[in-house]
């Protein structure tokens, strides 16, 4: 499965866009829609060249969902699995609960799971409040 053209735009809309590297909320240097880099030291770059980074970020997201769940989802599902991947990373999906109650097939139930990663540095935040419950809304939409 690929996240579809939707999924990618709820990235890119909580990631944000920026041509030039900054510290995201934990810290980590990034820049375009939310690529990690090494260090800030980075050239300014395109929103054409952050498009595929972000493809390429999201192909790594991909292959985690898909490795980790068994439950057979649906697009929309995928979708915000994708989102939530790429941001929080593979091993806290590995390691969550939304991903053992998936699995056991407790999908709606699981849902919720999805609101209690809006921390950031210890702290909760605005953003992640709003992303978490966007991607939690697309998880529970009726296809």
């Amino acid at each position: 499965m690929r996240t579809s053209a939707r999924g990618l735009k709820l990235i890119m809309r909580f990631e944000g866009f920026s041509a030039t590297p900054y510290l995201c909320p934990a810290g980590i240097p990034t820049i375009g829609y939310g690529h990690v880099l090494e260090h800030l030291q980075h050239p300014v770059i395109s929103r054409n060249d952050a498009k595929q980074l972000l493809a390429q970020d999201a192909r790594v997201a991909e292959r985690a969902v898909t490795r980790l769940i068994r439950y057979p989802l649906a697009q929309h599902q995928f979708d915000a699995l994708v989102s939530f991947t790429f941001n929080v990373g593979s091993g806290a999906l590995q390691r969550s609960s939304l991903r053992a109650m998936i699995n056991r097939g407790e999908v709606t139930e699981a849902a919720d799971q999805f609101l209690r990663w809006v921390y950031g540095g210890g702290k909760k935040l605005p953003g992640l409040v709003k992303r978490r419950t966007a991607e939690r809304a697309l998880f529970l939409e009726q296809g």
